[in-house]
């Protein structure tokens, strides 16, 4: 059963943010939003809403656990199970933003979250508002540098959606609400029970099986672009969407609900926000050596290879 639960909930985690994503967009195409902005601000939200709404199940059920875990294990898993997989499928090329304002921007927040939970083992509500209005500047400086620039990315932005009408806006936002909030509910209860039958703690599943689950739409939609070679496929979204995940996930979450270390999880400190800081850091030697400004498939598989470790001792 609560097997089940895990993937019933995944699954409609799935199809609630994807309804929010087009309900979000179609509705700021009707509000007169600029195409620039819908992408780099309303679809990154709402792609993070699956891994807010499990943050805020589990915060409220008192399992902060699990709401460390999953942010912590996602952007793991967006570093070592995307874009490892996708590099070994297709190399990708790495721009100038990733190095001048995306990497820093993602080494910046890692680092305040250790230094948040290290000094007194919880992410009070003044330290998420910081969080959260350290991702307002960070996207006020990605949209005014992107209108400089020529090529802007905003591939993600689905022209179509203009023409939707009020009522599929209104039926999709209710379905995607729907889908969040029982997907969440029913993953943060499977997730429980699954640790208490496979004999691990809460955190152990949510570092792995849930940060997998919810990394899976980034997954699919990488790996298709790789393999169709249609477009150039963005570092700078995997990036985003683990400074999302931080400054957007944990900082409005520790808003509504302080987030507590668990002491019976000392490894969150000890161990697993270093493999999510490491994971991080190896970006720009990997950027750089052998070959600059590519990710190649052997760097691919280096990253690949260093996630299945993390699992191993995770689960261990």
């Amino acid at each position: 059963m609560s097997v089940f639960l895990v993937i019933a909930g995944l699954a409609l985690l799935v199809v609630g943010g994807d309804f929010l994503v087009r309900a979000s967009v179609g509705l700021s195409f009707k509000l007169k939003i600029s195409k620039l902005v819908i992408g780099m601000t309303v679809v990154s939200f709402a792609t993070s809403a699956p891994e807010l709404l499990v943050s805020l199940q589990a915060a409220f059920d008192g399992i902060t656990d699990i709401a460390l875990g999953n942010v912590i294990g996602s952007n793991i898993a967006n570093i070592g199970l995307v874009l490892g997989i996708t590099a070994f499928i297709s190399p990708l090329a790495v721009d100038r933003d990733f190095y001048r304002l995306n990497w820093p921007m993602m080494m910046l927040a890692s680092f305040a979250l250790f230094y948040f939970l290290k000094n007194d083992e919880v992410l009070s509500a003044l330290e998420g508002l910081i969080l959260f209005a350290a991702l307002l500047l960070f996207l006020f400086i990605l949209i005014r540098s992107s209108r400089k620039s020529i090529k802007a990315n905003l591939e993600e932005v689905d022209d179509a959606l203009a023409e939707v009408s009020n009522f599929k806006i209104v039926a999709w936002l209710l379905i995607g609400a729907a889908g969040l909030y029982f997907g969440s509910e029913w993953l943060v209860n499977g997730a429980k029970q699954l640790a208490k039958a496979v004999g691990v703690s809460d955190y152990a599943i949510s570092v792995t099986v849930i940060a997998i689950g919810t990394s899976v739409p980034e997954l699919a939609a990488s790996v298709i672009a790789a393999l169709k070679r249609e477009k150039a496929i963005s570092l700078g979204n995997l990036i985003g969407s683990n400074i999302f995940n931080i400054s957007s996930v944990l900082g409005l979450t520790a808003i509504v609900k302080p987030i507590s270390v668990n002491p019976e999880t000392p490894e969150i400190l000890s161990t697993n926000i270093f493999w999510m800081i490491a994971f991080a850091a190896v970006l720009v030697p990997l950027m750089l050596l052998p070959k600059r400004f590519q990710i190649g498939r052997l760097k691919g598989m280096l990253l690949f290879g260093a996630y299945i470790v993390f699992i191993f001792l995770a689960l261990k």
